[in-house]
């Protein structure tokens, strides 16, 4: 199909974006890598009267140091992120997972900021973004703030955001100490994840001392997974024990019945997954 005709602003600043937002209100979209946003325009699910563009913003994409945190720009693509020496060394589970993100194409134009914004429950970015603790940094006409990833997704494709908002970087504190492991499950390569789970294990003397564990498609929102979290706390790790823990990884959640999956066997899944993921994180 053909989407319905529409307004085009390729924006050369977070400025000047942000005041063609302000100005169109509740009818603008912004158009980041696409991979998303297209279909949804071709499918006319969504009729906009301005598209603006972020691709010509130089300062929205990239990967750099700021103290304790590496900053990533909105507009850095997945195999941007999956290749970057400094998100390998410092959050090595955000390179992990971009890289099994769709398929080259997709990683190639897909971006970080595109897929936090998005905000789809079956996405892969935002439970690794909520396991490593992550802050978005939101650009508005009254200036800058600061949304940490467990505020940021509100609801089924709803942010934070204003409609006169820019998610302009997103801040990781620098991870040493920590195993990590993504494990998702879907039909093919470029499928959604019908299950993902993003665990972080930190071991003390054979133990697990700290784990996040964090989880795709069990609800509206990537959700963490509190009850699991707490059940690892000070758990051997072990294969059997960590598999004994994760019997409470879908406490907490709302999975739904879909075409590609009940309610009941991502329930199931979601142990499964778990358990190989911290087990992974967790070295054993």
């Amino acid at each position: 199909m053909i989407p319905v005709a529409f307004d085009y602003l390729r924006a050369s600043s977070v400025d000047e974006a942000v005041a063609a937002l302000a100005g169109a209100g509740e009818d603008a979209k912004i158009l980041a890598g696409g991979q998303s946003l297209l279909p949804v325009l071709r499918l006319r699910l969504s009729a906009p009267s301005l598209l603006v563009d972020l691709g010509g913003v130089p300062e929205l994409r990239g990967v750099r140091e700021e103290g304790d945190s590496l900053v990533i720009g909105a507009m850095t693509t997945h195999d941007e992120v999956s290749t970057s020496p400094l998100v390998r060394q410092f959050a090595p589970l955000l390179a992990t997972m971009a890289a099994t993100i769709g398929d080259r194409q997709v990683r190639h134009r897909g971006t970080l900021g595109g897929s936090l914004s998005h905000a789809d429950p079956a996405a892969d970015m935002p439970a690794a973004a909520a396991a490593v603790e992550a802050r978005y940094v939101l650009a508005g006409p009254n200036g800058r703030r600061v949304v940490p990833a467990s505020d940021f997704a509100v609801d089924l494709f709803t942010t934070a955001l204003g409609d006169d908002e820019v998610l302009v970087e997103v801040q990781v504190p620098k991870l040493e100490g920590w195993g990590s492991h993504y494990e998702k499950f879907h039909r093919m390569v470029q499928a959604w994840a019908i299950v993902g789970v993003a665990a972080m294990v930190r071991r003390d003397d054979g133990a697990i001392a700290s784990a996040r564990v964090t989880l795709t498609n069990m609800g509206p929102t990537a959700l963490r997974a509190t009850a699991l979290e707490q059940a690892l706390a000070g758990c051997a790790a072990d294969r059997a024990a960590i598999e004994q823990a994760c019997a409470v990884a879908a406490e907490g959640t709302s999975p739904r019945d879909d075409l590609t999956a009940s309610a009941e066997y991502r329930r199931h899944l979601v142990q499964v997954l778990a358990g190989r993921a911290v087990a992974a994180a967790a070295g054993v």
